[in-house]
Protein backbone atom coordinates (compact mmCIF):
# COMPACT_ATOMS: atom_id res chain seq x y z
CA UNK A 1 0.00 0.00 0.00
CA UNK A 2 2.83 2.41 0.87
CA UNK A 3 4.64 1.50 -2.36
CA UNK A 4 1.50 2.11 -4.44
CA UNK A 5 0.81 5.47 -2.79
CA UNK A 6 4.41 6.59 -3.27
CA UNK A 7 4.44 5.58 -6.95
CA UNK A 8 1.13 7.32 -7.66
CA UNK A 9 2.43 10.48 -5.99
CA UNK A 10 5.64 10.30 -8.00
CA UNK A 11 3.72 9.86 -11.26
CA UNK A 12 1.47 12.84 -10.53
CA UNK A 13 4.54 14.95 -9.75
CA UNK A 14 6.21 13.74 -12.95
CA UNK A 15 3.17 14.74 -14.98
CA UNK A 16 2.95 18.19 -13.39
CA UNK A 17 6.61 18.85 -14.12
CA UNK A 18 6.68 17.64 -17.74
CA UNK A 19 3.19 18.52 -19.02
CA UNK A 20 3.94 22.27 -19.44
CA UNK A 21 7.00 21.46 -21.58
CA UNK A 22 4.93 19.12 -23.75
CA UNK A 23 2.23 21.75 -24.21
CA UNK A 24 4.88 24.27 -25.25
CA UNK A 25 6.29 21.72 -27.71
CA UNK A 26 2.88 21.11 -29.28
CA UNK A 27 1.93 24.79 -29.47
CA UNK A 28 5.31 25.81 -30.91
CA UNK A 29 5.58 22.65 -33.03
CA UNK A 30 9.15 22.00 -31.95
CA UNK A 31 11.22 18.99 -30.90
CA UNK A 32 9.90 19.03 -27.33
CA UNK A 33 6.68 17.40 -28.49
CA UNK A 34 8.67 14.29 -29.42
CA UNK A 35 11.37 14.23 -26.72
CA UNK A 36 9.22 14.99 -23.64
CA UNK A 37 6.99 11.88 -24.01
CA UNK A 38 10.11 9.68 -24.30
CA UNK A 39 11.47 11.14 -21.07
CA UNK A 40 8.08 10.76 -19.36
CA UNK A 41 7.71 7.09 -20.32
CA UNK A 42 11.29 6.22 -19.40
CA UNK A 43 10.93 7.72 -15.94
CA UNK A 44 7.50 6.11 -15.55
CA UNK A 45 8.95 2.68 -16.40
CA UNK A 46 11.81 3.24 -13.99
CA UNK A 47 9.42 4.24 -11.17
CA UNK A 48 7.07 1.29 -11.71
CA UNK A 49 9.92 -1.17 -12.15
CA UNK A 50 9.57 -2.04 -15.84
CA UNK A 51 12.89 -3.19 -17.30
CA UNK A 52 13.19 -3.03 -21.07
CA UNK A 53 15.56 -5.15 -23.14
CA UNK A 54 15.92 -4.29 -26.82
CA UNK A 55 16.95 -6.54 -29.69
CA UNK A 56 17.63 -5.02 -33.07
CA UNK A 57 17.31 -1.36 -34.04
CA UNK A 58 14.43 0.87 -35.05
CA UNK A 59 14.55 2.35 -38.49
CA UNK A 60 15.73 5.91 -39.05
CA UNK A 61 14.00 6.09 -42.44
CA UNK A 62 11.10 8.47 -43.08
CA UNK A 63 8.17 8.12 -43.45
CA UNK A 64 8.00 5.19 -41.00
CA UNK A 65 4.98 3.10 -40.02
CA UNK A 66 5.60 0.71 -37.09
CA UNK A 67 3.36 -2.33 -36.58
CA UNK A 68 3.28 -3.97 -33.14
CA UNK A 69 1.46 -6.68 -31.24
CA UNK A 70 -0.62 -5.48 -28.29
CA UNK A 71 -0.79 -7.17 -24.88
CA UNK A 72 -1.20 -4.53 -22.17
CA UNK A 73 -1.70 -0.87 -21.31
CA UNK A 74 2.00 -1.08 -20.44
CA UNK A 75 2.76 -1.34 -24.16
CA UNK A 76 2.29 2.41 -24.53
CA UNK A 77 4.93 3.26 -21.94
CA UNK A 78 7.34 0.54 -23.07
CA UNK A 79 7.26 1.63 -26.72
CA UNK A 80 7.06 5.30 -25.77
CA UNK A 81 10.23 4.86 -23.72
CA UNK A 82 12.32 3.45 -26.56
CA UNK A 83 11.32 5.80 -29.41
CA UNK A 84 9.47 9.04 -30.14
CA UNK A 85 6.22 7.61 -31.51
CA UNK A 86 2.75 8.80 -32.38
CA UNK A 87 0.21 6.14 -31.40
CA UNK A 88 -3.07 5.22 -33.06
CA UNK A 89 -5.84 4.46 -30.57
CA UNK A 90 -9.57 3.81 -30.44
CA UNK A 91 -11.62 6.99 -30.09
CA UNK A 92 -13.13 6.18 -26.68
CA UNK A 93 -9.71 6.45 -25.05
CA UNK A 94 -9.89 10.22 -25.61
CA UNK A 95 -12.73 10.40 -23.07
CA UNK A 96 -11.10 8.25 -20.38
CA UNK A 97 -10.19 10.08 -17.17
CA UNK A 98 -6.45 10.78 -16.91
CA UNK A 99 -5.55 8.41 -19.76
CA UNK A 100 -7.41 10.55 -22.27
CA UNK A 101 -5.39 13.62 -21.28
CA UNK A 102 -2.13 11.67 -21.48
CA UNK A 103 -3.07 10.30 -24.90
CA UNK A 104 -3.86 13.76 -26.24
CA UNK A 105 -0.57 15.14 -24.93
CA UNK A 106 1.14 12.22 -26.68
CA UNK A 107 -0.48 13.55 -29.91
CA UNK A 108 -2.37 10.28 -30.36
CA UNK A 109 -4.43 9.74 -33.50
CA UNK A 110 -7.93 8.62 -32.47
CA UNK A 111 -9.97 6.38 -34.73
CA UNK A 112 -13.54 5.07 -34.67
CA UNK A 113 -13.02 1.41 -35.48
CA UNK A 114 -16.72 0.57 -35.35
CA UNK A 115 -17.49 3.03 -38.15
CA UNK A 116 -15.96 1.79 -41.36
CA UNK A 117 -16.69 5.05 -43.19
CA UNK A 118 -14.31 6.75 -40.74
CA UNK A 119 -11.38 4.57 -41.80
CA UNK A 120 -10.49 6.89 -44.68
CA UNK A 121 -10.40 9.87 -42.33
CA UNK A 122 -8.14 7.98 -39.92
CA UNK A 123 -5.72 6.92 -42.66
CA UNK A 124 -5.51 10.50 -43.90
CA UNK A 125 -4.59 11.63 -40.37
CA UNK A 126 -1.93 8.94 -40.16
CA UNK A 127 -0.59 9.89 -43.58
CA UNK A 128 -0.35 13.54 -42.55
CA UNK A 129 1.74 12.60 -39.51
CA UNK A 130 3.92 10.30 -41.59
CA UNK A 131 4.63 13.03 -44.11
CA UNK A 132 5.35 15.42 -41.24
CA UNK A 133 8.23 13.23 -40.04
CA UNK A 134 6.54 11.37 -37.18
CA UNK A 135 6.94 7.65 -36.69
CA UNK A 136 3.37 6.32 -36.43
CA UNK A 137 2.75 3.15 -34.44
CA UNK A 138 -0.28 1.00 -35.12
CA UNK A 139 -1.56 -2.04 -33.21
CA UNK A 140 -3.01 -3.92 -36.21
CA UNK A 141 -4.59 -6.66 -34.08
CA UNK A 142 -7.25 -4.10 -33.18
CA UNK A 143 -7.34 -5.25 -29.54
CA UNK A 144 -5.02 -6.60 -26.86
CA UNK A 145 -4.24 -10.30 -26.46
CA UNK A 146 -2.78 -12.49 -23.72
CA UNK A 147 0.75 -11.67 -24.86
CA UNK A 148 1.43 -15.21 -26.09
CA UNK A 149 -0.88 -15.45 -29.07
CA UNK A 150 -0.61 -12.99 -31.93
CA UNK A 151 -4.03 -12.13 -33.35
CA UNK A 152 -4.52 -11.58 -37.10
CA UNK A 153 -3.27 -8.18 -38.28
CA UNK A 154 -5.98 -6.03 -39.84
CA UNK A 155 -4.96 -4.26 -43.01
CA UNK A 156 -7.48 -1.40 -43.34
CA UNK A 157 -5.43 1.28 -41.56
CA UNK A 158 -2.23 0.14 -43.22
CA UNK A 159 -3.67 1.89 -46.26
CA UNK A 160 -2.12 5.02 -44.72
CA UNK A 161 1.11 4.10 -46.48
CA UNK A 162 -0.61 4.66 -49.82
CA UNK A 163 -2.06 7.98 -48.72
CA UNK A 164 1.34 9.10 -47.45
CA UNK A 165 2.99 8.31 -50.76
CA UNK A 166 0.21 9.51 -53.03
CA UNK A 167 -0.05 12.92 -51.36
CA UNK A 168 3.69 13.54 -51.11
CA UNK A 169 5.98 15.08 -53.66
CA UNK A 170 9.06 14.12 -51.63
CA UNK A 171 8.55 10.39 -51.02
CA UNK A 172 7.89 7.42 -53.26
CA UNK A 173 7.87 4.81 -50.49
CA UNK A 174 7.01 4.32 -46.82
CA UNK A 175 9.15 2.18 -44.52
CA UNK A 176 7.16 -0.37 -42.53
CA UNK A 177 8.86 -1.97 -39.52
CA UNK A 178 7.39 -4.73 -37.34
CA UNK A 179 8.17 -4.68 -33.62
CA UNK A 180 7.46 -7.35 -31.02
CA UNK A 181 6.64 -6.94 -27.33
CA UNK A 182 7.20 -9.98 -25.11
CA UNK A 183 6.67 -9.79 -21.34
CA UNK A 184 9.10 -12.38 -20.02
CA UNK A 185 9.28 -11.96 -16.23
CA UNK A 186 7.02 -10.69 -13.46
CA UNK A 187 8.41 -10.21 -9.96
CA UNK A 188 11.55 -12.07 -11.01
CA UNK A 189 9.59 -15.15 -12.09
CA UNK A 190 9.40 -16.37 -15.68
CA UNK A 191 5.96 -15.51 -17.05
CA UNK A 192 3.97 -18.57 -18.04
CA UNK A 193 0.25 -18.94 -18.57
CA UNK A 194 -0.36 -18.83 -14.80
CA UNK A 195 1.14 -15.32 -14.52
CA UNK A 196 0.06 -14.01 -17.93
CA UNK A 197 -2.97 -12.14 -16.52
CA UNK A 198 -0.72 -10.26 -14.11
CA UNK A 199 0.80 -8.32 -17.01
CA UNK A 200 -1.44 -8.79 -20.05
CA UNK A 201 -4.57 -6.65 -20.01
CA UNK A 202 -7.21 -8.07 -22.30
CA UNK A 203 -10.72 -9.43 -22.49
CA UNK A 204 -13.03 -8.19 -19.73
CA UNK A 205 -10.26 -7.34 -17.26
CA UNK A 206 -10.90 -3.98 -15.60
CA UNK A 207 -8.16 -1.42 -16.14
CA UNK A 208 -7.81 0.21 -12.71
CA UNK A 209 -7.42 -2.98 -10.62
CA UNK A 210 -4.97 -4.35 -13.18
CA UNK A 211 -2.96 -1.13 -13.19
CA UNK A 212 -2.79 -1.00 -9.39
CA UNK A 213 -1.72 -4.65 -9.31
CA UNK A 214 1.23 -3.99 -11.62
CA UNK A 215 2.22 -0.88 -9.65
CA UNK A 216 2.05 -2.77 -6.35
CA UNK A 217 4.26 -5.61 -7.58
CA UNK A 218 6.60 -3.96 -10.09
CA UNK A 219 9.62 -5.80 -11.50
CA UNK A 220 8.30 -6.44 -14.99
CA UNK A 221 10.80 -7.52 -17.66
CA UNK A 222 9.87 -6.98 -21.30
CA UNK A 223 11.77 -7.69 -24.50
CA UNK A 224 11.29 -5.32 -27.43
CA UNK A 225 12.44 -6.84 -30.73
CA UNK A 226 12.73 -4.71 -33.85
CA UNK A 227 12.16 -6.52 -37.12
CA UNK A 228 13.52 -5.83 -40.57
CA UNK A 229 12.24 -2.54 -42.01
CA UNK A 230 10.84 -2.76 -45.53
CA UNK A 231 10.19 0.13 -47.92
CA UNK A 232 6.85 -0.19 -49.72
CA UNK A 233 5.78 1.78 -52.77
CA UNK A 234 2.41 2.66 -54.23
CA UNK A 235 1.97 -0.78 -55.78
CA UNK A 236 2.29 -2.58 -52.44
CA UNK A 237 -0.68 -4.68 -51.30
CA UNK A 238 -1.78 -3.58 -47.81
CA UNK A 239 -3.00 -7.10 -47.04
CA UNK A 240 0.40 -8.52 -47.91
CA UNK A 241 2.08 -5.88 -45.74
CA UNK A 242 -0.15 -6.96 -42.84
CA UNK A 243 0.60 -10.66 -43.40
CA UNK A 244 4.34 -10.11 -43.59
CA UNK A 245 4.38 -7.98 -40.43
CA UNK A 246 2.16 -10.44 -38.55
CA UNK A 247 4.47 -13.32 -39.45
CA UNK A 248 7.54 -11.38 -38.33
CA UNK A 249 5.97 -10.30 -35.02
CA UNK A 250 4.76 -13.83 -34.29
CA UNK A 251 8.25 -15.22 -34.92
CA UNK A 252 10.02 -12.55 -32.83
CA UNK A 253 7.59 -12.87 -29.92
CA UNK A 254 7.96 -16.65 -29.79
CA UNK A 255 11.76 -16.32 -29.85
CA UNK A 256 11.75 -13.75 -27.02
CA UNK A 257 9.47 -15.88 -24.84
CA UNK A 258 11.67 -18.95 -25.35
CA UNK A 259 15.02 -17.20 -24.87
CA UNK A 260 16.92 -18.06 -21.67
CA UNK A 261 17.62 -15.07 -19.43
CA UNK A 262 21.37 -15.15 -20.09
CA UNK A 263 20.76 -14.59 -23.82
CA UNK A 264 18.71 -11.42 -23.37
CA UNK A 265 20.27 -8.06 -24.13
CA UNK A 266 21.00 -5.41 -21.55
CA UNK A 267 18.26 -2.92 -20.58
CA UNK A 268 18.02 0.29 -22.58
CA UNK A 269 20.07 3.30 -21.59
CA UNK A 270 18.25 6.30 -20.20
CA UNK A 271 19.35 8.85 -22.82
CA UNK A 272 16.67 10.30 -25.09
CA UNK A 273 17.11 8.90 -28.60
CA UNK A 274 17.12 11.11 -31.65
CA UNK A 275 14.38 10.73 -34.26
CA UNK A 276 15.83 13.24 -36.73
Amino acid sequence: MIRTAFILFALVLLFLILAPFQIIGIVCNNSLQRSVPVLFHRILCRIIGVRINQIGKRTQDRPALILSNHASWLDISVLGAVAPIVFVSKSEVADWPVFGVLAKLQRTIFIERERRHKTGEATRSMAERLRGGDAVLLFPEGTSSDGIRILPFRSALIGAVHHAIGDSSHHDSVTVQPVSLAYVQYGGIQIGRALRDKVAWYGETELLPHLLGVIAQGAVDVTVTWGEPVAYGMNADRKQIARDAESAVRRMTAAALRAPEKDRRQPITQSIPSWA
